[in-house]
């Protein structure tokens, strides 16, 4: 099929190379020229492992091509896919560029002939597709529902292995306006993956994305909540507790069966928080929907207070430990949210930082690709240097506080802690860490969920 991307962010340009590698033709779409050329010069302009090789691949083929001409793209395609941004803006989703998608996108159909489907892949909120979407195409385009096809088509990427969830997804969701829509968005699907595809309407299409992520968000803070309770009962380790908790035979596999691990007991793990670009931005989306419609969330609100003070309440415990901060030099292991990303956003390093500067101490950030977009953020200047190096991080620190658990940090030798550091107290945000190594070695350990 041909199939226009319109948006080269991170589901964009991922979305466009997996179904060019699947042998669609696909036209990405983007305003910025810089990002375009990249593109077309087969360099991939965000961080995503894999996703170099594969834009290589395809753009050398001939199969993804990018323009920034929308109405090339939709002229000459099938299938029109809006992957744009759904900032927040003051509190609630920001569905701007949503709708001049949709105006462009119903302006070029006004001019083609024959049938084409508008798909939405944006995270929107419920009633968006179905309401905004579908009223602002039938009015730039002058047709009518049926002339066009509408479909809401969510995903389910995460940073660092998006690539390997479009390519091999558990199931994957149509929210289509009719039998027509849905069948050519099955069309874009079919024979590619060997995964269930499930049709709901545009509204619970738009609303399963959403209950995935405040799902997820809040095993995460329910994990910490728990952390938080072991501390302060003392003589608990959290980190036994919920693994004892995921052995529950509704996570596990039954009896007699090869034991796996379900991926889902990964957020059901103490750390210092979650952060990103969809999580709390998704959740704090759903309250603001939710209240817009006369329900107010309870559970949900909770879930962000606790993510916001987690990485503070690890603060808290790391000035008890050294009576003050001022003056201290503190290695933070870690400034994108998560491994493999170069995200900061929402990172609770940003938090941890700012907090530590604000109490007078020194910090020098280390990470293998986070460095320039934390410098946007906290800029480098005065007691906050970044590096890559995680030894001159570590030299002279009064205490290191692992906040990411890339692979390269799980591997440094915990005598390099005693050795670097004047005081060897290491803080384990992510309870990765082995206690007993670090202590052998001279280090004092303090770690989530442990007292």
């Amino acid at each position: 099929m041909r199939i226009a991307v319109v948006g080269t962010g991170y589901v964009g340009l991922v979305t466009g190379a997996c179904l060019a590698a699947r042998g669609h033709r696909v036209t990405c779409v983007d305003r910025k020229t810089e990002i375009v050329a990249a593109i077309n010069q087969r360099q991939a302009p965000l961080y995503e492992p894999v996703l170099p090789g594969l834009l290589k691949e395809v753009v050398a083929s001939g199969r993804l091509t990018a323009t920034t001409s929308l109405r090339e793209a939709v002229l000459g395609s099938d299938v029109s896919i809006a992957a744009v941004g759904t900032p927040l803006k003051q509190g609630k989703i920001d569905l701007t560029f949503i709708e001049e998608t949709a105006a462009e996108i119903g302006a070029v159909l006004r001019e083609k002939d024959g049938y084409h489907l508008v798909c939405i892949k944006s995270t929107v909120v419920p009633g968006t597709t179905d309401t905004l979407v579908k009223d602002t195409l039938k009015a730039a385009s002058g047709k009518e529902p049926g002339e066009f096809g509408l479909a809401m088509n969510p995903e389910f990427l995460r940073e660092g292995r998006a690539v390997e969830d479009f390519l091999h997804p558990d199931r994957i969701v149509i929210g289509a306006d009719d039998d027509r829509s849905f069948a050519r968005m099955r069309k874009v699907y079919a024979g590619l993956f060997d995964a269930p595809i499930l049709r709901v309407n545009l509204r619970t299409a738009e609303m399963i994305k959403y209950a995935t992520n405040a799902l997820l968000a809040t095993l995460i803070s329910f994990s910490n909540e728990m952390a938080s309770l072991c501390e302060a009962a003392g003589g608990i380790d959290a980190l036994e507790v919920l693994e004892a908790v995921t052995r529950d035979k509704r996570f596990y596999p039954p009896e007699g069966r090869e034991p796996v691990k379900p991926e889902i007991t990964g957020y059901l793990q103490a750390g210092c928080g979650f952060g990103g670009s969809c999580f709390p931005k998704d959740v704090k989306a759903l309250i603001s929907f939710g209240r817009e419609k006369g329900h107010l969330p309870r559970l949900l609100p909770s879930t962000l207070r606790v993510n916001r003070e987690q990485p503070l309440r690890l603060l808290g415990r790391l000035e008890r430990e050294l009576g003050t901060l001022a003056g201290r030099k503190i290695a933070i292991l870690g400034l994108t949210f998560k491994p493999g990303t170069d995200d900061v956003r929402e990172s609770p390093g940003i938090a941890i930082i700012r907090q530590l500067l604000q109490k007078g101490a020194r910090v020098c950030g280390v990470d293998p690709c986070g460095i320039k977009n934390m410098q946007k953020v906290i800029p480098e200047a005065g007691n906050v240097h970044y590096t890559r190096d995680p030894q001159l991080a570590l030299e002279e620190a009064d205490a290191a506080i692992l906040v990411t658990a890339w692979p390269g940090f799980l591997e440094i030798p915990p005598e390099d802690y005693a050795r670097a550091m004047r005081n060897p107290l290491v803080v384990d945000g992510r309870r990765v860490l082995d206690k007993e190594s670090l202590e052998k070695a001279g280090c004092r350990y303090l770690g989530v969920g442990l007292a």
